[in-house]
């Protein structure tokens, strides 16, 4: 969205390249955010305001974000590649599951390189339209969340007026997603529809950033019935860092909502979600993810729990979405 040079290193934000290879980052999702609304707050927004207008005409971006939604994440699109252009192969832009085990077999082999996999804060950039769904997916993308801050033609929001659950549209999205490859994200979403697209789901889905009720009861977090059905389909939950997500910025508050969703659903269904460079404010940077491991540590997991929080139930998730159709493929799943 702004005007950063994420290959440089910098002091604003919590994201850049010199600071993911210092964190020892493999892989980081940078999503895409078309639409907010004027006032923006957890508890009710309409769609009728948008405020990326005015920033996108501001920074001068391509005439066409100015007002297409659709233009902006392709514009999102393109700068990233420019980015990995800028990165003297730093940064590689993942796209299926072959180019995502080649990004760890070099790292494997001693190779500093991050993998940066493109996704999208809320659907409301297909405006209304099935088929660009498709140019999203041409472009790159290859998770989406449903909603964002307010209700669309394709779900209800948990911030939305009305907060209903997928619309004709939506289901037909989900559905798409699926065949093409990209991983439905049901954060932000309301419950109705987070519901109703676990009811439907055929493939793993995630929950990418956000916090647990049972431990930070805002109204965003997920109940343990949404724990649970995320973990049926062989998805995972990603731990937000933020006041909002786990009620602190304190590492210690991020390891209990990763310990109840262990308790809830398993180790396997549970990793990081940051939402760095998202408008929040966090108790580290992506150079500083080492306090996570170390809190995992001191509460007694095991290196092989860790390495699944920290980073394997992502890559199984990854490479399950990114397939071409097919059965998802769950772990070894305990009765829940």
């Amino acid at each position: 969205m702004w005007k950063r040079d994420i290959s440089k290193p910098s002091d604003q934000g919590q994201v850049d390249v010199p600071r993911l290879l210092a964190g020892n980052v493999a892989i980081q999702v940078f999503s895409s955010v078309t639409k907010t609304p004027a006032g923006q707050n957890y508890d009710a927004n309409g769609a009728d305001t948008d405020q990326i207008r005015w920033l996108a005409i501001g920074q001068l971006q391509p005439v066409k974000t100015w007002t297409s939604l659709l233009e902006r994440s392709l514009w999102h699109a393109t700068k990233l590649e420019r980015a990995e252009a800028r990165s003297k192969g730093a940064l590689r832009i993942i796209n299926d599951p072959g180019e995502l085990d080649a990004l760890l077999a070099d790292r494997a082999r001693g190779q500093k390189v991050v993998g940066a996999i493109l996704s999208v804060e809320g659907l409301q950039n297909l405006e209304g339209k099935l088929a660009n769904l498709d140019r999203l997916y041409a472009a790159g993308f290859r998770m989406a969340g449903l909603a964002h801050f307010f209700d669309n033609e394709v779900a209800g929001s948990m911030h939305g007026l009305k907060k209903g659950g997928l619309t004709p549209l939506g289901r037909q999205v989900v559905r798409r997603m699926e065949a093409l490859g990209m991983i439905v994200d049901v954060a932000h979403a309301s419950h109705q529809s987070v519901a109703e697209t676990l009811a439907m789901a055929r493939r793993p889905v995630v929950s990418s950033h956000g916090g647990v009720q049972a431990t930070c009861r805002v109204n965003r977090n997920l109940t343990d019935d949404e724990i649970r059905g995320i973990a049926r389909t062989g998805g995972v939950i990603g731990i937000g860092y933020w006041d909002a997500a786990v009620c602190s910025t304190a590492p210690n508050a991020i390891v209990d909502a990763i310990d109840h969703v262990r308790r809830v659903a398993g180790i396997d269904h549970v990793g990081l979600g940051s939402d760095f460079d998202g408008s929040v404010t966090t108790g580290f940077d992506t150079s500083r993810l080492a306090v996570i491991t170390q809190t995992l540590r001191e509460r007694g997991y095991s290196d092989a729990d860790i390495a699944k929080v920290m980073g394997g139930n992502t890559v199984r998730l990854l490479r399950a979405g990114m397939r071409p159709f097919g059965p998802p493929s769950p772990p070894p799943a305990r009765s829940l």
